[in-house]
């Protein structure tokens, strides 16, 4: 065991409970490290600590938040390769992928900083003479931020930062599988000049720690990234608290190929889109539906490509995916290849566990030939298993994609400016792609989806002001 992570809270690391390993995917003989659970009594402990950092913090000047998350944010990038290092040993991303993560998170720490500075607001005239309006945006409180595995440094920082930049206190609740991008977060944030109190992270069971948060009386919103059913469960918890809350909970991506796209360009855009990040996106083209004229030369530029895709350790050179990151996730994936089959899907490649010089949890990239009703077109998996669907035309292919209970991202490649003008209005979803692969969002653009995929205002971006703020309005008689 290289390290131990430990949570922080008001301003102290806390050892927690026990020991956990911290594995690496892609060699479980040497895992990254160890971390102590946090339970219900520190995770109380430190939304506590929030709350009473929370007065003095909320009328801080904006410059001094604003010098604080640069500050941050200057840190990460300076130290991206290392910080990618580690990410892509613990979470199983390529290095490139991983560094270019911790750029990300960075920039967006900057984006942020200059937020701060930024807090709009506004002046009106009164109905009433010698009356005068305003409306300005003060900070909700004690955020809480429940953040995923699969981008452990952008996803934390993309809550992270606005919340602190509009004057609220945070407690960070990451993944359990990565503690150690968590901590390595927590660490540069902890130097930063932050009081005691102002930022706080528990590493712990989300049934345990999550759920602690989320009934403390002292915690006034909380940002979820993750799974349908936890995301439904805290929903219901916030409702019966009347809790602020913003959930972001997955997709079942569609990536439609019509008969006049360029094909090289498509099959690329898939391959990115479905296979890349080991298919561990939210915005993972999961479904790829092609008009029928160009499916079966599409299946076979799949095939061929799929081929070429080199599986490995993310550390190593040439790699094009690494581990899925996790044995459970792992598990998963492949009771999802054993549904394609049983559902009657034709195997177009793929489906086999890797083996090479490590014990890790490697899997081939997997394409189905698959019906709109078979569960690997209709269930989110999160790994590299994609389904391929025919479609009979244009308006086929555009009532395939909306035929999801999701609506967080979905794509197109064709060269017809009509079809590509009428897909980004009518594809039911919170962002579009046009030629290129739904998964890869800037960092100062709003974030989100429809229907099942999200619930609440926009994350990332001067979207981010509508979660992390609340209005006032105020009247002022000359």
């Amino acid at each position: 065991m290289s390290q131990r992570f430990q949570s922080y809270i008001n301003g102290e690391w806390i050892a927690g409970n026990g020991s956990e390993p911290d594995e690496n995917p892609s060699d479980l003989d040497r895992p990254v490290g160890e971390y102590g659970q946090a339970d219900a009594v520190l995770a109380a402990r430190a939304v506590e600590a929030a709350a009473a950092a929370w007065p003095k913090w909320s009328l801080s000047t904006p410059q001094q938040r604003a010098d604080i998350l640069d500050a941050v944010g200057s840190e990460i990038l300076a130290r991206k390769e290392e910080l990618g290092r580690l990410l892509a040993t613990e979470e199983g991303k390529t290095l490139p992928e991983s560094i270019g993560e911790a750029a990300r998170a960075g920039q967006i720490f900057k984006f942020f900083a200059g937020e701060a500075l930024r807090i709009p607001g506004e002046k009106l005239a009164s109905t009433r003479p010698g009356v005068d309006v305003e409306i300005t945006r003060e900070p909700v409180g004690v955020v809480g931020i429940i953040a995923p595995w699969n981008f452990p440094l952008a996803i934390p920082a993309w809550k992270i930062a606005p919340a602190l930049a509009y004057g609220n206190t945070v407690v960070f609740k990451p993944a359990e599988i990565v503690p150690g991008c968590a901590w390595a977060l927590a660490e540069i944030l902890s130097r930063a000049g932050l009081p005691a109190g102002v930022f706080n992270m528990v590493i712990g069971a989300g049934r345990v720690v999550g759920a602690a948060m989320v009934e403390h009386p002292s915690l006034d919103a909380l940002s979820f990234t993750g799974s349908v059913p936890t995301g439904n469960g805290l929903l219901r918890q916030a409702a019966a608290r009347g809790l602020k809350i913003q959930l972001e909970m997955g997709g079942k991506n569609p990536l439609v190929v019509l008969a006049d796209a360029d094909l090289d360009k498509a099959v690329e855009c898939a391959v990115n889109g479905a296979y890349f990040s080991t298919g561990q996106r939210c915005t993972a083209s999961s479904r790829l539906i092609v008009e029928n004229a160009v499916y079966d030369e599409f299946a076979a530029r799949m095939r061929k490509r799929l081929a070429q895709i080199k599986v490995g350790n993310p550390l190593e050179a040439g790699i094009d995916i690494g581990p899925v990151a996790s044995l459970a996730q792992l598990e998963t994936d492949l009771s999802y290849i054993k549904a394609g089959h049983e559902d009657g899907g034709e195997l177009l490649f793929g489906g086999e566990r890797i083996e090479i010089a490590t014990r890790g949890h490697f899997l081939e990239p997997t394409l189905f030939a698959a019906k709109p009703e078979h569960r690997i077109a209709r269930e989110e998996i999160f790994g590299p298993v994609a389904a391929l669907l025919r479609a009979d035309d244009y308006e086929h292919a555009l009532a395939l994609a909306n035929d999801t209970r999701f609506g967080l991202c979905a794509g197109i490649v064709t060269n017809s400016l009509k079809h590509a003008t009428h897909f980004k209005r009518h594809a039911q979803a919170g962002m579009v792609m046009v030629n290129l692969p739904t998964a890869g969002v800037d960092p100062h653009v709003p974030f989100g989806g429809r229907k099942g995929s999200s619930y609440g205002p926009r994350e990332q971006g001067r979207y981010a002001v509508e979660f992390y703020t609340t209005v006032k309005t105020a009247y002022t008689a000359a």
